[in-house]
């Protein structure tokens, strides 16, 4: 069975848990960067960039984060996991993991009081989406390999690079499992490619 990790260090952990099983793979709680030497591919969560960062610097994370990235293995970032993901942050000079050839801004949807939810279409995936937008970023530009899976209100919110999938939003915080679904499928893909 294909094993995928989620980032443990903060954000809605158990709900990715649940969303990747139901999705009919096995979740792992990553909790130490050894952890990832066992899964075919890693979800970063939600939760808040810069604390996430402290956290990856204080437990070690960070090299064997981009090493994960750098071996092809599939990468899923959520909200603050796709700040984590981007080769640009509006307003720093430099990038977290810096995978995948967006740019992005932070809270470009307003404060915590500003949250709420949109029905989009996700190419290759879904439509009426329920998405669930909390401090929500965007991707203000994209490099010419990634492909825009959707856009809400003119801004891109979900965008694919090879194996690296990002999103503005809470795909977890719903019953909703395709866009879950669809990642695990990219990893299958991905595991399979792979030569022996």
């Amino acid at each position: 069975m294909l094993k995928v990790g989620v980032l443990a260090l903060q954000g809605a952990v158990r709900e990715h848990v649940c969303s990747i099983e139901e999705a009919g793979a096995e979740a792992v709680v990553i909790k130490t960067k050894e952890q990832l030497r066992e899964v075919d591919g890693l979800i970063l969560p939600g939760g808040e960039s810069t604390t996430m960062r402290r956290l990856i610097d204080k437990y070690d994370f960070m090299e064997d984060l981009k090493q994960f990235a750098a071996k092809g293995k599939p990468i899923f970032g959520t909200c603050a996991g796709l700040i984590l993901m981007a080769k640009n942050i509006v307003g720093y000079d430099d990038p977290h993991i810096g995978a995948m050839d967006v740019t992005v801004e932070r809270n470009s949807f307003g404060r915590q009081r500003e949250s709420f939810e949109a029905d989009l279409d996700i190419k290759d995936v879904a439509e009426n989406f329920n998405a669930v937008f909390i401090r929500a970023p965007h991707i203000v530009e994209a490099g010419e390999n990634v492909e825009v899976l959707a856009k809400h209100n003119g801004r891109i919110v979900v965008a694919r690079e090879g194996q690296y999938l990002g999103c503005s939003f809470h795909p977890e915080l719903t019953d909703d499992h395709r866009l879950t679904a669809y990642f695990i499928e990219m990893v299958k893909k991905a595991k399979n490619e792979k030569p022996v």
